[in-house]
């Protein structure tokens, strides 16, 4: 698949989805995706920005939720310009897809929606590509229908994300065997490392997360050949307005980056072999 200038999944170099969970200010987003910039052109990453304007499903009505529609695009909308990046961003049910479109590059849905079939029909239509969240009560195998749907639009630039399965109270779980089963789909795979080590609801009027798992998590999903990896990362996660417990800290981006690309380019070297077994071949 061709994903902002770059073919991905099969055995294609890693790409990465990274950035803030939600546009906090102006400065900090660039801040952020200069950084990143830096980064991923210094090992070659293909890389795509990512920040919400507007996070819908938080907690509580307390919890800070972005800048909103003009604002959040205006600064994604600079971030594009100055430093020539691809971004992608978050949209719900009532989001004015249309407008949203004319300034991103690919859009997000999020988990909870993903059985909602209007929805995914309407954002596929919009021609861009789309990351389409697993929700957190489905099997992998089920994001086949989930598919389905979004390219009966005839957008068949649509990739499928894991961010964990819910378990337990306040707990997710990441099973790698839906990995390669989502990637038998003939849609690239992104892992969401740093949703998946989330902790909803874990701090009562907030998610909490463990993101000391975020490198563990990483390194077993690329194993399994997945095209891309998520994350959201923030200078100080413990002061990050949202997801701060389950981001990854900026400065230790490298270190992990580099790591994962290295797992990624050894496992890429030759044919999945489990892929026959799972075509029922």
């Amino acid at each position: 698949m061709q994903l902002c200038g770059h073919e991905v999944g099969g055995r294609q170099p890693l790409f990465l989805i990274a950035g803030t969970c939600v546009i906090e200010s102006e400065q900090m987003t660039m801040d952020v995706a200069g950084q990143l910039k830096e980064i991923t052109d210094k090992l070659g990453i293909p890389f795509i920005y990512k920040s919400s304007f507007d996070k819908a499903n938080r907690t509580s009505t307390k919890s800070y939720r972005g800048p909103g529609l003009e604002a959040g695009l205006a600064i994604l909308e600079k971030v594009k310009k100055e430093f020539n990046l691809p971004v992608l961003t978050d949209v719900h049910e009532d989001t004015p897809l249309a407008e949203v479109a004319s300034v991103v590059d690919v859009l997000q849905t999020p988990a909870f929606l993903c059985r909602q079939t209007n929805f995914i029909v309407n954002v596929a239509s919009q021609g861009l590509p789309v990351n389409i969240k697993k929700g957190q009560f489905l099997a992998p195998w089920d994001m086949q229908h989930v598919a389905d749907k979004a390219k009966s639009t005839g957008n068949q630039q649509i990739m499928l994300c894991e961010r964990g399965t819910s378990f337990g109270y306040n707990t997710l779980i990441s099973d790698m065997r839906g990995l390669p089963t989502m990637r038998n789909m003939d849609c690239p795979v992104v892992y969401d490392a740093t949703h998946s080590v989330q902790q909803p609801g874990g701090q009562g009027g907030a998610s909490g997360g463990q993101r000391e798992f975020v490198p563990v998590l990483a390194r077993a999903a690329v194993a399994t050949g997945i095209a891309g990896v998520f994350m959201e990362t923030h200078p100080e996660p413990e002061k990050a307005l949202s997801d701060g417990p389950n981001s990854w800290p900026l400065h230790k981006m490298t270190a992990l980056l580099e790591m994962l690309q290295a797992i990624d380019a050894t496992v890429k070297q030759q044919d999945f072999i489990e892929d026959e077994l799972l075509a029922g071949r």
